[in-house]
């Protein structure tokens, strides 16, 4: 009996604690598209993406050309200008790969140049976002943009739209 006593005051304690708390909701990449700058920004990275691949594409060709070329001619070559060509062909297709992981791998050009270009934005949706909480006194700001699951959403407690205004104030 003096169990459930204290499950019940436990409960009531923590009960009205939790539903004190106020929060909010943002839509990250509902803000992200609003934003100019964003939009410029990824035309930058697009453009930037076309570019590269067109130059690894072009590095691959040329290696694809001259594997044709190779096979076409293979019977006529002597052992070492086999090896030679066999080498040249490995060349080239090592630098496109090379290329392509200087561009877009893990820590490639396209990755420091979104770095550059995505996080100032990014921060300055974080300090609007930590603004408007600030404002609407609110303990917690969830972004249903992100991986977080919303089975539903009150229009009451989504504040995209006044993230949206704090940042055109700026």
């Amino acid at each position: 009996m003096n169990r459930k006593i204290w499950l019940l005051l436990f409960g009531l304690v923590f009960g009205f604690q939790i539903s004190a708390q106020r929060f909010g909701i943002v839509d990250s990449e509902y803000v992200l598209t609003q934003i100019p700058e964003y939009a410029k920004a990824q035309q930058q990275l697009d453009q930037l993406s076309r570019t590269w691949e067109s130059e690894i594409e072009a590095l691959l060709s040329e290696a694809d050309a001259m594997r044709k070329a190779y096979e076409a001619e293979k019977v006529l070559l002597t052992e070492e200008m086999k090896a030679e060509r066999e080498a040249a062909i490995k060349a080239k297709e090592e630098e496109a790969k090379n290329k392509q992981q200087l561009y877009f791998g893990i820590k490639g050009k396209i990755y420091s140049k979104r770095q550059e270009l995505i996080k100032p934005i990014q921060d300055k949706i974080y300090n609007a976002v930590q603004e408007v909480a600030r404002r609407r006194n609110l303990d917690v700001v969830f972004d249903k943009g992100s991986e977080l699951i919303t089975l539903y959403v009150s229009e009451k407690v989504d504040i995209s739209d006044e993230v949206i205004e704090n940042l055109e104030d700026e």
